[in-house]
């Protein structure tokens, strides 16, 4: 299957970038339900799984997700950091034309439920599923998710479009006016998406890897799921705090430090130490005033990376 995504100049203008926190709940519980994934997600399907043994609404979320997908589980995104409670509602307000539609032609069925009874389960089941499963981990995937939209933005300042969607995947060629993306189990059937007055979406995703998804029915915005860089090293367990500093800097930290290795948001930091996100800003603000942590903000969220300084530190230090 090959997808033709077309542009004309007005709609070339409206490539923008998200995150998606439901699309990522909605591809993990895909893979748990034992449908796609890579190798290089087992350490988390080995945590997860067992936990959503437990979810009542199981036989529905196996329904809509473990086999082909309907597109109103993928709302488009319209901020680029939208809460997922943000985009529940997306999912919530599915306009009951579009839900039937959907849901007949993809689950093969003519009778559809009434969208009245049937999104308020969809919409808690998930509302549990992204509690249990990844908000746990959010703040780490997050930051990768941000890192890669910081990375493809430089892309596209240094190279315009046709650089960006090059590099995004081997997947994608750019080709005159459209953007096709290659299919390879039926490689001659083609589907046309018209970006039309709204654009297209860019998501980076972690569920998603290493494959490229295209939504083949957009109701506003033409969206594709890429992989982002540096999944390999998301589940990976973190590197032993080197004893030698914790007498100096004390043990949270060098901790600290020791998770900066890429770059985390003050909400992921103190996911990770298990200390309240107050209290990693003054242990930032001190570090950052020895020249050992960077701070580079985006609007509302800042993401910390430790300088060359405390790499060279740490490195000195390990036992």
């Amino acid at each position: 299957m090959a997808v033709e995504i077309r542009f004309t100049a007005a709609s070339v203008a409206k490539v923008r970038f998200a995150v998606s926190p439901l699309g990522e709940t909605v591809l993990a519980l895909r893979i748990l339900l034992g449908t796609g994934g890579h190798a290089v997600h087992q350490p988390w399907v080995l945590r997860a799984r067992p936990l959503l043994a437990g979810e009542h609404e199981l036989p529905l979320l196996q329904a809509l997700i473990a086999g082909p997908m309907p597109s109103f589980l993928f709302p488009v995104p319209q901020e680029r950091l939208p809460s997922m409670a943000t985009e529940l509602g997306l999912l919530r307000a599915t306009e009951e034309a579009f839900f039937r539609r959907e849901y007949s032609a993809v689950l093969g069925r003519e009778e559809t439920p009434e969208p009245t009874a049937l999104l308020p389960r969809l919409v808690e089941a998930l509302h549990r599923c992204h509690e249990l499963l990844i908000a746990p981990h959010w703040g780490r995937m997050r930051a990768v998710l941000e890192a890669d939209i910081g990375r493809r933005a430089l892309t596209l300042v240094d190279g315009g479009a046709q650089a960006l969607f090059t590099e995004l995947h081997r997947d994608l060629a750019w080709d005159g006016d459209q953007l096709v993306v290659h299919g390879r189990r039926t490689p001659h059937a083609i589907y046309t998406v018209d970006t039309g007055q709204h654009g297209l979406v860019l998501l980076p995703s972690v569920f998603n890897w290493p494959n490229v998804g295209v939504d083949k029915s957009p109701v506003t915005a033409a969206s594709i799921r890429y992989p982002a860089v540096g999944i390999g090293l998301l589940w990976e367990a973190p590197p032993p705090t080197p004893a030698g500093l914790s007498p100096v800097l004390g043990r949270t930290r060098t901790a600290l430090l020791t998770a900066l290795a890429e770059p985390l948001t003050t909400t992921a930091l103190a996911s990770h130490l298990g200390i309240t996100p107050s209290a990693v800003s003054q242990h930032l603000g001190a570090l950052r005033g020895a020249g050992l942590v960077s701070t580079q903000r985006t609007g509302r969220t800042a993401l910390h990376l430790r300088t060359e300084r405390a790499t060279n530190l740490l490195g000195t230090s390990a036992p």
